[in-house]
């Protein structure tokens, strides 16, 4: 369902959605991006309760909750609007970073409650009908910084 933030208040939206897990069985709850619901609250400390009632009970319906925070900023520094993390049993950040004079994604696991995860950086694909996650980028250093540094050896244009 798409939700305009300027016609619809926080409460109202969180309700919405307590009511589509309970009688429309939802499992899936995607909120893409909090950003509009972080606009849409009049202070942060507000959105920062609601937001945790609102996954606190997701959670005990056994929902996944995925929840798209946009960061300021594609290259270099980047910042958050708001640290939701201690909310999120997994983060995972998605990075744009220059590379052989493209724009690639990096994806990363910066966390994950329970048990071991992935550690490395990963080159992220979208193409049509397809994703994929390809080799650790072991001969990069500062991808996380959106400006990293080629350590290898450069590839020739065939080999891309």
């Amino acid at each position: 369902m798409q939700v305009d933030p300027a016609e619809l208040s926080p409460g109202e939206f969180a309700d919405r959605i307590r009511s589509a897990v309970d009688l429309d069985h939802v499992s899936v709850v995607v909120i893409d991006s909090l950003n509009g619901y972080l606009n849409s609250m009049p202070e942060e400390r507000f959105l920062l309760a609601q937001l945790h009632e609102l996954f606190m009970f997701l959670r005990q319906k056994g929902v996944l909750a995925i929840s798209v925070v946009a960061q300021h900023g594609l290259i270099g520094s980047m910042q958050t609007p708001i640290d939701l993390s201690y909310l999120a049993d997994n983060v995972i950040l998605l990075r744009f970073f220059e590379a052989e004079g493209r724009v690639r994604q990096a994806i990363s696991v910066l966390k994950k409650r329970s048990g071991a995860h992935e550690r490395t950086i990963r080159e992220l694909r979208l193409e049509p009908g397809r994703v994929s996650v390809g080799e650790p980028l072991t001969q990069f250093h500062g991808i996380l910084t959106g400006v990293p540094r080629y350590t290898g050896t450069p590839t020739s244009p065939s080999q891309r």
